[in-house]
């Protein structure tokens, strides 16, 4: 059955028609529903799937979790094996229902193209002209469509049109520079481009006709390009958008291509520490049982609603805002910056959209604070129920903010997960109470634990998050692996048939999750991850520049602090000068987010005996920790490099949130 459009909450209505029991009591809230989806996970979503009528081609008796090929690993694979479905047809019937509703908003900052929106009926039109025209390119079933695009609804009806199809999406931000694009879209050999023409930010249009191209040149597998416009220009050489929607009147509605419940739906990338971003492949069916599991029965997301996160097509949030169509929701779309022209632009859209769901970062929030905002006497938030947060830790003085100047009427809903699921693994349900600084709950079928050093399971003690059975939305593979074996390094190597995601975290007797940042070496700004390599690789190619090292600090008043560190060229200093080149060159080259905060001065660059540069090591150091305690003397090239930063740590306010 589909869920009702009422006011009970999803999660209600699911417990009523799917009565269930774990050993000791029967399931009446969410801790049971969680504690019942660990302990029989393939009861629990063939639930799901039965409660949300995700239809299934093939045989529906084999068993919902399957055994692993590789007893190393678990994967999306694992789920439905030998059924068929595909992602666009649980979107598009919700316009068989509601065809004149809106689906999407698509806005951007003033200056910026009008804001528009799109039916249902019209969203199943433009993305079968989009799929027709595809076709007619060539494009298949297992093809790769890239997208150099902004936060757009062509942005979401290109993705959907490739999907309808069979063939993979994979996309970044025109923030991103031709190389660092190629770098992460070349990979896949995508036979078809999806482009703009710019974008407006901070209230200036960022115009990136050249850099499109410079991207065509750069991935050789690319044979034709698709352009709409943001900045009323054209594309050379680009097929119009604009024309084939004039054009395609009488093009046929879209049937969506049913594939096998773990073909490729699209690649996203990691943030690329130890080299080229790897390229992370979800399934199509893995995909839509996670994303209405979390959209609809964590954060009771229904076809009433306006889902509003700001986010990127750079960043995985962008792919979980498509999760509202799932659920039957209406999308804002957003083009620009959430501060411009003035700070509080987020609120002013959130009201003017009547938005239901608002998501943002804790950076942006604390932003707000600092500017003096009154969000809720300025506009009409009575409609926002619920706040999501995530890119960062979420400090507990956050809430009180949120409570005292958005309004007590709004449910903060701090989240954590990873593109590596496209999803969540703690989150803040609609029907769990909220505690300042802690995340309340563990997503819905998520088997999670903190490991001590010695593998075993803690509760009140900072530990390793890991994850010790599958979801459907783990990764059905790394893009270029065949033998599985980069897969398995990533997330297994430590635990072998465990998942070791790189979080540092606490559970609570509560059931709540702390957490306290990454502990692997990924840089996480405002919830976009990065690479270090991606830093480097710019920097260190500067003439003035002999190495450089980049740390991400989590630090103790919520702020995220990410300094590069850098070793000059003999006979050359770290002046002013020096650092406009260096971020200029980063903001050029890779992206502004990948400015650092400050750029200081270094002796020496410490790594281990076999060259490895010791990031998380200086991280700890930066955080307070002694220098001897958190690497061993004996095992770093130059002990005094490192000591330098527990000295510089001593004297610098600004490495532990310090005025």
């Amino acid at each position: 059955m589909m869920w009702s459009m009422s006011r009970t909450s999803v999660l209600e209505t699911f417990l009523a028609d799917h009565p269930a029991s774990t050993a000791d009591r029967a399931v009446t809230d969410y801790a049971g529903l969680q504690a019942w989806s660990v302990a029989d996970p393939a009861a629990f979503w063939e639930s799901v799937r039965s409660f949300f009528d995700i239809r299934l081609g093939g045989d529906l008796e084999d068993a919902v979790i399957t055994r692993s090929d590789d007893p190393r690993v678990f994967s999306g694979r694992q789920f439905y094996r030998g059924t068929t479905l595909n992602y666009v047809e649980t979107v598009l019937r919700h316009a068989d229902a509601r065809p004149d509703a809106v689906a999407i908003v698509d806005d951007a900052e003033p200056g910026g193209p009008d804001t528009r929106t799109v039916t249902w009926r019209e969203l199943v039109h433009e993305v079968s002209v989009i799929a027709d025209a595809l076709r007619s390119l060539g494009v298949g079933r297992g093809d790769r469509v890239a997208g150099y695009v902004p936060n757009t609804a062509e942005a979401a009806i290109a993705f959907l049109a490739t999907a309808s199809l069979g063939a993979v999406w994979t996309s970044c931000g025109q923030d991103y520079s031709p190389a660092a694009a190629a770098d992460r879209l070349g990979q896949t050999e995508p036979v078809v481009l999806v482009t703009a023409d710019g974008y407006r930010f901070a209230g200036k249009d960022r115009d990136r006709r050249d850099a499109a191209a410079e991207l065509r040149d750069a991935v050789p597998s690319l044979r034709h390009v698709i352009a709409f416009s943001r900045l009323g220009t054209d594309v050379p050489g680009a097929t119009s958008w604009t024309d084939l929607m004039r054009d395609g009147d009488d093009v046929s509605t879209v049937v969506p291509e049913p594939v096998p419940f773990d073909h490729p739906l699209w690649i996203l990338f990691s943030s690329g520490t130890t080299g080229k971003p790897k390229g992370i492949v979800h399934g199509h069916g893995g995909v839509v049982l996670e994303h209405v599991k979390s959209a609809a029965l964590q954060s009771d997301i229904g076809p009433e609603d306006v889902f509003f996160w700001y986010t990127s097509p750079s960043w995985m949030m962008w792919n979980y805002l498509l999760a509202g169509l799932l659920c039957g929701a209406t999308v804002v779309c957003y083009d620009g910056s959430p501060a411009s022209p003035a700070t509080g632009t987020l609120w002013e859209l959130a009201a003017r959209h009547r938005v239901t769901v608002l998501g943002t970062s804790p950076a942006y929030l604390a932003q707000c604070e600092t500017a003096g905002l009154e969000p809720g006497r300025d506009h009409d938030l009575r409609l926002v129920r619920m706040l999501g947060v995530t890119g960062s830790v979420m400090p507990a003085s956050a809430h009180t903010w949120v409570e005292q100047h958005v309004g007590d009427h709004v449910h903060v809903a701090s989240i954590s997960g990873g593109t590596d699921v496209v999803s969540a693994f703690v989150c803040a349900p609609t029907d769990v109470p909220v505690r300042p600084g802690e995340i309340p709950a563990v997503a819905l079928g998520v088997a999670l634990e903190a490991w001590n050093d010695h593998g075993e399971s803690v509760i009140g003690e900072s530990g390793e998050m890991v994850i010790t059975a599958p979801m459907p939305s783990m990764p059905v593979g790394f893009w270029n692996d065949e033998t599985g074996d980069r897969y398995a390094d990533a997330y297994f190597s430590t635990y072998p048939g465990v998942w070791r995601h790189g979080d540092s975290i606490t559970v609570t007797e509560r059931g709540g999750v702390i957490i306290h940042g990454r502990s692997d070496a990924t840089l996480n700004r405002n919830g976009i991850r990065m690479g270090s390599a991606d830093i480097y690789s710019v920097v260190e190619h500067l003439p003035d520049v002999e190495e450089a090292l980049v740390v991400g600090v989590e630090r103790a008043d919520g702020s995220y602090w990410m300094p590069l560190f850098v070793v000059p060229a003999p006979g050359r200093e770290v002046d002013d000068t020096l650092r406009e080149t260096i971020a200029t060159a980063l903001r050029t080259e890779a992206s502004p987010r990948h400015v650092p905060d400050d750029i200081v001065a270094i002796p020496a660059v410490p790594h281990t005996r076999t060259g490895k540069k010791l990031e998380i090591p200086v991280k700890k150091v930066l955080l307070g920790a002694d220098p001897a305690v958190v690497a061993d003397p004996e095992s770093i090239d130059d002990p005094d490099a490192l000591r330098w930063f527990g000295e510089y740590a001593a004297r610098t306010p600004a490495a532990s949130g310090g005025a």
